[in-house]
């Protein structure tokens, strides 16, 4: 039995795909037909988890567009130089009242030292995902992306993601899409490796989205997530 890592690299990522092919037969088809998902890793930090709360509820292409003209007015993006653009700035970037709140409450957070992202990476998956909670605006979804991205934590599982509820759906061939429970309940077989689950399933979701064909090189064609 091979230990499960703190941190996903791209050689248990091969792994972890292996496992999971061989454990549900489900899995093994999408990996057959799409190849190896991409790592869709981020680095940790301050920039990542403001990206995230920008991604909450809206579509990632309009969350990438807002993120990039944030990275124009504030280089580099730093808590600091965050707080120093007031509301018209936020808001022509793209941020909604509440989410400027949540990235101010965030940013002054860790300014004023109440709150040290580094220091995540050395709790485990629910210490970690608790700590992030308890800051304003941060849900479970945002925490648990955050894990699977920035901390590449191998068994993160956002059971509330809508891509992966739809991507369930289709890939289990379920009647309707499965509630955050039943999430839970059908990736238990993918434990410690939920995490790769969740990247398969994408790949699967984003595939069938912008209609590539399973042949050839998905990887390259499909967006950054």
């Amino acid at each position: 039995m091979i230990a499960v890592p703190n941190k996903l690299t791209e050689i248990d990522l091969e792994i972890a795909l292996a496992e999971l092919s061989a454990r549900d037969a489900d899995l093994a088809r999408l990996y057959t037909e799409l190849g190896k998902p991409p790592m869709w890793a981020r680095n940790p930090g301050f920039s990542t988890l403001i990206r995230i709360i920008l991604e909450q509820q809206v579509s990632l292409a309009s969350a990438r567009a807002a993120f990039e003209r944030l990275l124009a007015s504030a280089s580099p993006l730093t808590p600091e130089s965050f707080l120093a653009l007031h509301d018209t700035a936020l808001a022509r970037i793209g941020f909604s009242r509440q989410k400027m709140a949540y990235g101010r409450y965030l940013a002054q957070s860790i300014a004023e030292g109440r709150f040290d992202l580094d220091k995540l990476d050395l709790m485990d998956d629910e210490t970690a995902k608790a700590r992030l909670i308890e800051l304003k605006g941060i849900g479970p979804w945002t925490a648990d992306i955050y894990l699977l991205m920035a901390l590449r934590r191998p068994d993160a599982w956002p059971a509330g993601d809508l891509g992966l509820i739809q991507a369930v759906q289709d890939v289990k061939r379920l009647p309707s899409r499965p509630n955050p429970e039943t999430m839970v309940a059908i990736a238990e077989i993918w434990r410690p490796w939920r995490a790769v689950a969740a990247r398969m399933l994408w790949h699967h979701y984003l595939s069938r989205l912008f209609n590539r064909p399973a042949n050839g090189n998905p990887r390259s064609a499909l967006p950054d997530v």
